[in-house]
């Protein structure tokens, strides 16, 4: 380090000398005013000709001119200074005190789901930020080491930090210097010089991968490979699919994994497109689907894989027994649907048609999908869960043949239950405006859908949006069934929050009553916040899960839906009923929970 304790730079006095780098130094200093901050001191012969613009200003110190941002450290000054004869630039920013993520993993061995979740979507609530600039930033180095934890704040406070590396969108492709970065944070498009938004939130997804399986996505020793061949080592080792072990751990689900795989996928346009897209994934707002990470591979005699989604054998659970409430449609079900499936052959004889499929629609958060597993484990048939990311391509006629491809597979392990999750974008209204593609995907699902029932397949479709749909999909003999999943009433709003509090340290005063009460049009995904909330808050006192936690906690939550939106299903429902529906204020409200 070239300065000591008690030196000046400047006007400012070094306190601590931080850390050495390659090209920088870092100093916590103090001004006349006994104010600290951060000191960068970068030498500028060591940096490389991309860190320079065209102007002769250092892109780090243009770059941290413009940021304004919660999660990332401000701009105070810089300038330039000689030293032994070689000229240096300055970089000076607000002082943080805490530690970076690195350091903290090292000193407490590693952090929760929970934690993983907040550091990610705060280390995207910046990269969205610098990415909508109006020439977008690309941050270059998201890794465990650049991101500064505030010790006073929490981790929605964190830092990301160190823009040396970082670029503008429309810079001219330069490749990475591998001693100076971590070729294990780097999308692949990195070792070709291409540096884009989708390449920084691959680095979140590699980020997430060591948090939650403390080793970096597709390791190697490449300490023995030569320079000149490291970089093919490591995309060779891409060629591979993602490691991904059955860990258990507290709060994680195959939502986290699914949103992991999907940020470290090898080809650009199948990872987040936006930052605010991964933020949406990660809350569970948008369901992710299991998804290759491989590079895809494209020849004019190309063939679709041959298994496209996998089938899972009949799952033991609860079946409806871990549904409260809705005992009206649970019932309606055992006589259309569950029956029929059990005794076809009976059915047959007296002319009654064995069901192809049914509609589940109504709000979100409501638990379309979890009623849908658990209908799978009522029936007691195999199980393949689809999202349209899985089966749509942009490609010609694969969307089609994915299609097909998936019915055979259902069809060989009958009887089997196709779940379609967000079946809208799948297949939308033909007389919209919409692509040739997507209209040939819904003939293709058309004509697939035929005699399903008698074939040992049946269909679960599942939207927020089933005007949107495309008619022939809704008519006899496809989805003819369709059922409104609407937000829980008060019986399942009671057994909402004696579900999500009975694994916690709570109060034995607990009134489920007066939370039901507290707690109208609100969805079960709003009362798992708030019993999250509540125990946070909890924690932090050393406490008891109280009624005052849980109050304070439904004050700060407002319900997902608001009355307009409730109206405007209200109208859905009608219209999917063939009605009109009069008495919007007074809809009659079906609930649901796991006992």
């Amino acid at each position: 380090m070239i300065f000591q304790k008690g030196q000046v730079i400047k006007q400012y006095i070094v306190v601590f000398p931080h850390k050495q780098g390659a090209y920088a130094e870092t100093y916590r200093v103090k001004d006349v005013n006994g104010k600290t901050y951060f000191l960068k001191l970068i030498n500028c012969s060591k940096l490389n000709r991309n860190q320079i613009d065209d102007n002769g200003c250092l892109v780090e110190v243009e770059i941290s001119k413009r940021l304004n941002h919660r999660n990332l450290c401000k701009y105070i000054d810089s300038g330039n200074l000689m030293l032994h004869g070689g000229q240096c630039v300055y970089l000076v920013t607000e002082y943080v005190s805490g530690e970076t993520l690195a350091q903290k993993i090292m000193r407490k061995g590693g952090v929760s789901v929970y934690e993983i979740k907040q550091i990610a979507k705060a280390v995207l609530s910046a990269l969205s930020y610098l990415h909508q600039q109006p020439i977008p930033i690309i941050h270059g180095e998201v890794t465990i080491q650049n991101i500064l934890l505030n010790l006073v704040e929490g981790f929605e406070d964190l830092k990301l930090i160190d823009f040396g590396h970082a670029c503008y969108g429309n810079q001219k492709p330069v490749k990475p210097n591998l001693n100076e970065l971590n070729p294990f944070y780097l999308a692949p498009e990195r070792f070709s010089g291409v540096c884009q938004v989708q390449s920084d939130l691959y680095a979140v997804g590699a980020m997430m991968y060591q948090l939650l399986y403390g080793k970096q996505p597709w390791f190697i020793d490449v300490s023995r490979i030569k320079d000149t061949n490291r970089v093919d080592a490591i995309l060779a080792e891409r060629d591979k699919e993602l490691d991904l072990p059955k860990i258990e751990k507290y709060e994680l689900d195959s939502q986290l994994i699914n949103c992991i795989a999907k940020a470290l996928s090898y080809d650009v346009e199948d990872r987040f497109q936006t930052a605010e897209d991964f933020i949406k994934a990660i809350d569970g707002d948008v369901i992710i689907g299991r998804q290759s990470t491989k590079r895809k591979i494209f020849s004019i005699d190309a063939t679709i894989p041959s298994t496209i989604i996998k089938v899972r054998s009949p799952k033991r659970g609860e079946g409806f027994a871990a549904i409260a409430g809705m005992d009206e449609l649970k019932e309606q079900l055992r006589e259309e649907v569950i029956d029929p499936l059990h005794n076809p052959e009976e059915y047959e004889r007296y002319g009654v048609t064995i069901p192809n499929g049914m509609l589940l629609y109504g709000p979100p958060g409501c638990g379309k999908t979890f009623f849908a597993k658990h209908f799978a484990e009522e029936v007691g048939f195999n199980f393949m869960c689809v999202t349209p990311a899985t089966l749509k391509s942009r490609y010609v006629n694969a969307t089609q043949e994915n299609i097909a491809q998936m019915f055979k597979e259902a069809e060989e392990k009958a009887p089997t239950i196709i779940f379609i999750d967000e079946m809208n974008e799948l297949v939308p209204n033909r007389e919209s405006d919409v692509h040739e593609m997507s209209r040939s995907a819904v003939n293709e699902m058309l004509a697939q859908m035929d005699r399903t029932g008698a074939r040992g397949i049946f269909i679960i479709g599942a939207t927020n949006y089933p005007h949107t749909i495309d008619p022939a999909i809704l008519r006899a003999g496809r989805l003819d069934k369709k059922y409104f999943i609407g937000v829980p009433d008060t019986e399942a709003r009671i057994s909402l929050f004696k579900l999500y509090l009975e694994k916690r340290p709570y109060d034995f005063g607990i009134d489920y009553g007066q939370l039901a009460m507290l707690t109208n049009n609100y969805v079960s995904a709003d009362i798992q916040l708030i019993v999250n909330d509540a125990a946070r808050s909890a924690l932090k006192a050393h406490s008891k899960i109280t009624m005052n936690f849980l109050i304070a906690a439904i004050q700060n939550t407002h319900p997902s839906l608001d009355e307009e939106e409730l109206k405007r299903y209200d109208k859905i429902k009608a219209q999917m009923e063939g009605r009109i529906s009069n008495k919007i204020d007074q809809r009659p409200r079906i609930g649901f929970i796991q006992k």
